[in-house]
């Protein structure tokens, strides 16, 4: 069982994040709320948790914009479950958007990597 520590170092994601992550795990195929979760958390190595409440909101948004669609079905257990689908609008904007967060994640990962240290930076040199 995951300690109250490990659980305030879970990543918490950036507006609009959850929904690029909804829609590129909706690439693998139709799944259902919970299934989505599970593959996200799988998928990050158990750095991302989604909460349910912000999952069914973003999945909410992602159907009312045309980027994904839902259906009734049956789950693996045997439960009535709302099945989610990417659209060939929400693979467009998947597609968008993906590059814009690659060049944002290479731009944080050359700034992070820079040769000093923040506890190396004189007092003066600080910036507040």
């Amino acid at each position: 069982m995951p300690s109250r520590r490990d659980e305030s170092e879970k990543t918490n994601l950036l507006q609009g994040t959850l929904d690029l992550l909804i829609l590129r795990t909706l690439v693998l195929g139709a799944q259902h709320g919970q299934g989505i979760a599970r593959l996200i958390q799988q998928q990050s190595e158990d750095v991302f948790l989604v909460d349910h409440g912000s999952l069914y909101l973003s999945l909410q948004r992602l159907e009312e914009q045309g980027w994904v669609s839902a259906r009734w079905g049956v789950s693996d257990n045997n439960r009535k479950a709302r099945f989610y689908t990417l659209t060939p609008k929400g693979g467009r904007h998947l597609t968008d958007r993906s590059a814009q967060w690659r060049r944002i994640a290479a731009a944080m990962a050359r700034i992070l990597a820079r040769d000093r240290r923040p506890e190396d930076v004189p007092a003066e040199e600080e910036i507040s």
